[in-house]
């Protein structure tokens, strides 16, 4: 990887590691492609089963680079929209990748950074993270994150933060739904989203594709007869399917199902021998 990104892979858990402390992970075109890169390759990776979005230093990221935004000031209104397109294939790549994902946010998230997070499936934050959606106070709008960070927090929070760019901190961002837990701090952090990766793991990955799929399928939507009728046959195809009747299978037979790896032997001490 390069040194804006570091990708390291434990197993099935793959974690990308945002590698711009000193500028606090801001963004710019380059950590764009690239993290979008690395997003599409493992999602194609069929031995990645998570992916937890990390960053390194104090910030988890800042929103835009300023040297990015000084460049963006002196584009055409076409060069603007091609620039922010970019932006927008990173977001939706995070948002609809087909493995579970985890935001790791140990400290600031702003502008971007807050739709990082409202993309990743999970989010777990420190108690001294903050966030903001301050676009607003430089004359501009949250506008390619705005539907994911609306998804998340809902439009009457939105309607607050986006129009003042208040600060809030992550016990806001808890009662808003933005983060899913807290934790004290970094020990902890890791300890949450070690947990949570364990849980993940312990669910079939078909499963979770086909769940990711149906949250988007139902969500805001009217329950009307053509929708019970998509939900009904997308139960019935997944009982069906080799994953659905291996569940199940190995649950009556009560031993583990064939996606978790086998149960570490083990090795009992021998007593010492008597004198």
């Amino acid at each position: 990887m390069t040194t804006s990104l570091v990708l390291e892979k434990q197993g099935p858990v793959a974690i990308v590691t945002l590698n711009k402390p000193a500028k606090h992970n801001a963004f710019d075109d380059v950590l764009i492609a690239e993290l979008t890169e690395t997003l599409r390759s493992l999602e194609a990776d069929d031995a990645t089963r998570v992916v937890v979005l990390s960053a390194a230093g104090r910030s988890f990221s800042a929103g835009a680079d300023l040297n990015w935004m000084r460049r963006m000031a002196g584009y055409s209104k076409e060069d603007n929209q091609n620039d922010s397109m970019h932006l927008a294939a990173l977001m939706r790549t995070l948002c609809f990748l087909r493995k579970p994902t985890i935001a790791r946010v140990q400290g600031p998230a702003y502008g971007g950074g807050v739709g990082l997070v409202a993309c990743c499936d999970v989010a777990v934050a420190s108690h001294d993270a903050s966030f903001a959606l301050s676009e607003a106070k430089l004359g501009l709008i949250p506008a390619v994150i705005a539907p994911y960070v609306v998804a998340a927090i809902g439009e009457r929070s939105a309607r607050r933060y986006f129009l003042t760019g208040e600060r809030f901190t992550a016990s806001e961002a808890w009662r808003l739904g933005l983060v899913h837990e807290l934790a004290q701090d970094d020990g902890e952090i890791d300890e949450r989203v070690g947990e949570i990766v364990d849980a993940m793991l312990a669910c079939g990955p078909v499963a979770q594709r086909e769940a990711k799929d149906i949250i988007r399928a139902v969500a805001n939507r009217p329950i009307t007869s053509e929708l019970i009728q998509d939900t009904a046959e997308r139960i019935a195809r997944i009982r069906s399917s080799p994953e659905g009747r291996e569940g199940v299978t190995s649950f009556l037979e009560k031993r583990r199902a064939a996606w978790l790896p086998p149960e570490p032997e083990v090795v009992e001490e021998e007593a010492p021998p008597e004198l």
